[in-house]
């Protein structure tokens, strides 16, 4: 399954680098860009967004939506979007990050790897006069100009919300996503808020509860593996994202359990609701990505727009968060969805995935 990712990951590349007509001179490996960036006579340089994403992060599936949303909203307003994609974790990142500082970028629109160790970069870039924006992943210990994302904490509600309607009493497994993504420990708090009092009463048993070191699904196989191997004596299951629950779902499948364990998790993916129609997974918490993708690319545009000339006009907030760098961060959510086997038209209806693909396991079935 890893070799599979990387070579899926090598042919993303490939592909982005295609599309942008090859790197620019110098430019690390894994880069592409999105429109032309050429200033002709008489006219001012197009604004450029540096979008820096977690190579981790984008193998997941969702990410492959955001990046595709983001930047054809950034062109349609005139801006060119530098993409770098970090192959090798947190310190390719930061080499990356100060790559396109030196590319005469705009903007900085960072998924980061790691949301602290990330700090001292973004200072850095912070210190050249550039903004910094980041995406769905609040970095900490650095100002910031602005974080655009879904509410975790309520992301954990959901779970909690699900599961406690379904199995109000039962054994629970949590297998939470990255410990160096802050929206893990969010979602680990929103789920905890609603589930605690029922495990107080003594309702809810929590069998265990682990953390994983990346958003990988190989590394949760192999310690959800390690748990089942000790006992399978498991109601529900809360999974940080959908690939985390795909992990899950298969290796109850291997032992005849999918179906008798409900499962939870986050983003909506195809091979998810797949799951969800077919029975093997409870439920999903839905982002609506295009409405983020635009949004953030109108948020970029005005930012860097408002710090070239101090005319544009930035969007009213949402709230305000503390990310512990002692100024507290202008934060634009949106809001998600759970989606169960009975709202699952709700995906379908936003095209965010097509009822052929959603139902196809079910019609190839009923067509055997």
């Amino acid at each position: 399954m890893y070799s599979f990712r990387i070579a899926a990951f090598f042919i993303l590349c490939v592909l982005f680098i295609s599309c942008s007509g090859g790197n620019s001179a110098g430019a690390p490996n894994n880069s592409a860009e999105f429109g032309s960036g050429i200033k002709r006579p008489g006219e001012e340089r197009k604004l450029t967004i540096g979008f820096s994403i977690a190579t981790a992060t984008f193998i997941i599936e969702r990410w492959n939506k955001d990046l595709k949303v983001f930047t054809g909203a950034a062109q349609q307003l005139g801006a060119d979007v530098i993409v770098q994609l970090s192959a090798g974790g947190i310190q390719e990142q930061i080499a990356q990050i100060n790559y396109m500082v030196n590319q005469n970028i705009d903007v900085l629109v960072v998924i980061a790897h790691d949301t602290e160790l990330i700090a001292d970069a973004i200072l850095g870039v912070k210190d050249s006069g550039i903004p910094v924006i980041a995406y769905d992943r609040l970095i900490q210990k650095a100002p910031l100009d602005a974080y655009i994302s879904f509410d975790s904490k309520e992301v954990g509600r959901q779970f909690g919300r699900a599961l406690s309607r379904t199995v109000p009493r039962g054994r629970y497994l949590v297998v939470n996503g990255s410990v160096h993504d802050v929206n893990s420990f969010d979602i680990s708090a929103g789920f905890h808020e609603i589930i605690d009092p029922f495990v107080k009463k003594g309702d809810v048993i929590i069998v265990r509860e682990i953390w994983l070191e990346e958003w990988s699904s190989d590394e949760a196989l192999e310690k959800i593996n390690a748990i089942f191997e000790e006992t399978t004596d498991i109601d529900a299951i809360v999974c940080g994202n959908d690939a985390i629950a795909g992990a899950a779902i298969q290796l109850l499948s291997e032992r005849r359990l999918a179906g008798s364990v409900a499962v939870v998790g986050q983003d909506a993916d195809l091979s998810a609701c797949q799951r969800i129609v077919e029975g093997t997974q409870l439920m999903t918490v839905y982002k609506p990505i295009g409405k983020i993708g635009v949004r953030a690319a109108a948020l970029a545009v005005a930012i860097a727009q408002n710090a070239r000339d101090n005319q544009a006009e930035i969007p009213f907030t949402d709230a305000m968060v503390d990310n512990n760098s002692g100024t507290m961060i202008p934060a634009y959510l949106e809001k998600s969805t759970s989606i169960f086997k009975n709202t699952i038209d709700e995906v379908i209806r936003e095209g965010f995935h097509s009822r052929e693909d959603v139902y196809r396991n079910i019609n190839s079935m009923s067509k055997d």
